[in-house]
């Protein structure tokens, strides 16, 4: 500044010189006055093998305020019809983002169809919902908010209750630069928040960067899990990987996992309206598994015992059935997985090396207006 003052003002008469150093400083006034108002950027913060396949709307950019702007409306109750549920009411913290219910209670006192999903690691999924009707976090969020039986208002109505605070619209000018709060940047804020919750810091990421050493029935476990059974070559697995395999637990697939033989719910059909689909339901992430129950889109399974015991004894046989199920077992000829006790003790092992206890507890995450809304 000192060296640029100094070549504007050599050999300039005195009346100039004044100007200038107005103009100057006018200008540089004007430009940090526009820095303070300009959102950061904020840093998304995962391991490497996790990958950097994902994909951030250019219109909706990451930013810092935007960010602290979605946790608040997270926890906002103002967003229900009767001012009394928030996103968090059906996806807590404690719980990785799931409510410990079969199905959630909206707005109006109903129950929703199926059962909340966990929120961690959203920036790398691409098609959200039990049936991936929705392809991005902005498109996703308006669905509970809006839905009757969920948080029930339209974005119309919230984009109002929120204007008419003295909270929101400074901290929507800090994000968007209005102060007039719009539906869109309502959906867009949500979505930043929700990308950070990231979860990548449990015994299974410490193990594979070398920093823990697993027991030895966690060992086995996980084995049994990263193995499919072929009994001809002596070989003992689960056959979890054709689904879950991966250090995020997850792939981006819909299969019918033979819960029924009939339908009771369409699934993934309901949505492309291709029968193929019938019973097909997005595969979820099983990190913080052990927090997350009641399993299933319909959270018929209390326990994760009750879901090993699914896959090692009581698949259904249907017509949209997953190739992956069909006739897979440890036992030559056999039509079931057939783990034995203490294989699905050592399963539940490994999945309790899912846990991160540093996800659960992350004061970035958590309600950060519990006096707004106790």
């Amino acid at each position: 500044m000192k060296n640029f003052l100094k070549t504007v003002l050599t050999n300039k008469p005195g009346w100039l010189k004044v100007s200038l150093v107005c103009a100057v400083f006018i200008s540089c006034g004007l430009i940090q006055a526009f820095r303070a108002k300009k959102a950061q950027p904020y840093v998304l913060q995962y391991p490497a093998n996790f990958g950097s396949r994902f994909v951030i709307p250019t219109d909706n950019p990451t930013t810092k305020e935007g960010v602290y702007l979605g946790r608040l409306l997270f926890y906002e109750k103002a967003l229900s019809a009767n001012n009394n549920i928030s996103c968090e009411s059906c996806h807590q913290q404690k719980l990785a983002f799931t409510d410990g219910k079969a199905f959630s209670t909206g707005t109006d006192g109903s129950l929703t169809a199926r059962n909340s999903m966990s929120l961690a690691n959203l920036l790398w999924v691409r098609n959200f919902f039990w049936d991936g009707r929705s392809p991005g976090l902005e498109d996703q969020a308006k669905f509970p908010l809006t839905d009757p039986h969920e948080m029930g208002q339209q974005l119309s109505e919230s984009a109002r209750k929120l204007n008419n605070t003295s909270l929101y619209p400074p901290l929507f000018l800090k994000a968007f630069g209005s102060s007039i709060i719009t539906q869109e940047q309502i959906l867009k804020a949500l979505s930043q928040f929700e990308r950070t919750l990231i979860s990548a810091s449990s015994q299974y990421d410490q193990y594979l960067s070398g920093n823990y050493q697993p027991t030895a029935q966690q060992l086995r476990g996980l084995q049994l899990f990263e193995s499919g059974p072929d009994p001809k070559k002596g070989i003992r697995g689960a056959n979890c990987t054709h689904c879950h395999g991966g250090v995020k637990t997850f792939k981006e697939l819909f299969h019918n996992n033979g819960l029924d033989s009939i339908a009771t719910d369409l699934g993934r059909e309901k949505f492309t309206g291709q029968s193929a689909d019938r019973a097909r339901f997005r595969i979820p992430t099983l990190r913080n598994i052990m927090l997350t129950a009641p399993y299933m889109h319909d959270g018929r399974f209390t326990t994760i015992e009750q879901v090993l015991d699914h896959y090692s004894e009581h698949i259904v046989q249907s017509p949209t059935l997953s190739a992956f199920l069909q006739d897979i077992s440890n036992e030559t000829g056999g039509k079931n997985l057939a783990l034995t006790k203490d294989e699905k003790a050592d399963l539940t092992a490994f999945l309790d090396m899912l846990t991160d206890s540093s996800f659960i507890t992350n004061p970035a995450f958590s309600n950060p207006h519990p006096v707004l809304n106790p």
